[in-house]
């Protein structure tokens, strides 16, 4: 079978098992949350409202009804591309819920995954490029360090110093109170003032994206040297480096035409996966830097008990993981013609 043809199944194989991940972490979600203390009708009414008014909330809820057949009303209303009407945002359907809160998420993973790239894969091409020496052990602490720190301890430390002590940057928000923010067009502030040629408020943005986005991306950065250093190390160990080497080709030249190219493979891999998870689970970076993204809306949601938020919100999280694998797989069987299905 023909590599392209050996392809085109696997890509095919994938899809058809992606509706069964899906439908494999919505009942998982379902049932935990049923599966979790508490009253959704005294974390909306309160403990001390009438009996009356919490069990009028229970029916209007479905909550009454048997765990099973609450099961396949929710299913019924996944296959309608309902996702529900949000409980603690009157008059909000879970859509408008994600539809304001994502985009800023979208920035903030967006913005960190660079600032890890960036500062991981340098430092992993300087460690594995100078092995043995001062610049190799500290590449290795780097991402030990980074890699083991709690984001929240780091987050409060920072906002501690940067932003209460040194009042440098900004909390809480992303935008100034009381300045307009940029004009809707995607929710992405960064680039509706670009589109808008409204520069001020581009710089602005970026200003209050900076402490959260730095923060998250150099913790993640010890992921991408740790890949970069091992992977870099083992290709410039190869044969064909060595016979790059023997034809005369500069140290530099075979770094970065050959050997990072393909060291950089598992990065990709861990890259888009690494963005994905971020989309989808940035809760912890959210709730600490109280960003008001989808992450932070759905720990409100958690904590108030609002099924039909939570249950929304991580479907459309689980949605975005299974594809953007699917996606990441495609990408390295393109870039790696090695790879066979």
């Amino acid at each position: 079978m023909s590599r392209s043809k050996s392809l085109q199944y696997y890509i095919l194989a994938r899809l058809l098992l992606a509706p069964l991940m899906i439908w494999t972490i919505i009942t998982i979600v379902f049932l935990l949350l049923r599966a979790t203390p508490g009253d959704p009708a005294d974390a909306i009414l309160g403990a001390r409202a009438p009996e009356s008014a919490k069990q009028a909330l229970r029916e209007d809820l479905g909550l009454n009804a048997p765990l099973i057949v609450q099961y396949f009303r929710y299913l019924l209303q996944i296959l309608n591309f309902d996702l529900g009407t949000s409980l603690s945002s009157r008059g909000l359907s879970v859509w408008d819920v994600i539809q304001q809160h994502f985009p800023a998420t979208v920035e903030l993973a967006f913005f960190g995954i660079s600032v890890a790239i960036v500062v991981g894969v340098g430092i992993g091409i300087i460690s594995a490029s100078r092995p043995n020496t001062v610049f190799d052990v500290g590449g290795r602490l780097f991402g030990i360090i980074t890699y083991s720190l709690p984001l929240f301890w780091v987050g409060m430390i920072v906002q501690l110093i940067f932003a209460v002590q040194l009042k440098w940057f900004p909390l809480g928000t992303r935008f100034p109170v009381g300045m307009a923010s940029p004009a809707k067009i995607t929710g992405l502030y960064t680039l509706d003032s670009l589109l808008t040629f409204n520069f001020g408020q581009f710089f602005t943005a970026i200003y209050y994206l900076i402490l959260p986005c730095v923060t998250l991306g150099i913790l993640l950065s010890g992921i991408f040297e740790r890949i970069v250093r091992v992977n870099l190390k083992q290709t410039l160990r190869s044969e064909y480096v060595e016979a790059a080497r023997a034809r005369g080709i500069p140290e530099n030249k075979i770094l970065l035409n050959h050997a990072l190219k393909n060291a950089l493979i598992p990065v990709i891999t861990v890259m888009g996966l690494t963005f994905a998870a971020l989309l989808g689970g940035a809760v912890l970076t959210e709730v600490t830097f109280s960003w008001p993204g989808l992450g932070n809306r759905l720990y409100e949601a958690i904590s108030l008990r609002d099924y039909p938020t939570v249950q929304g919100i991580m479907v459309f999280f689980g949605v975005i993981v299974v594809f953007a694998s699917i996606l990441i797989d495609i990408i390295n069987a393109l870039i790696d013609p090695r790879i066979r299905y």
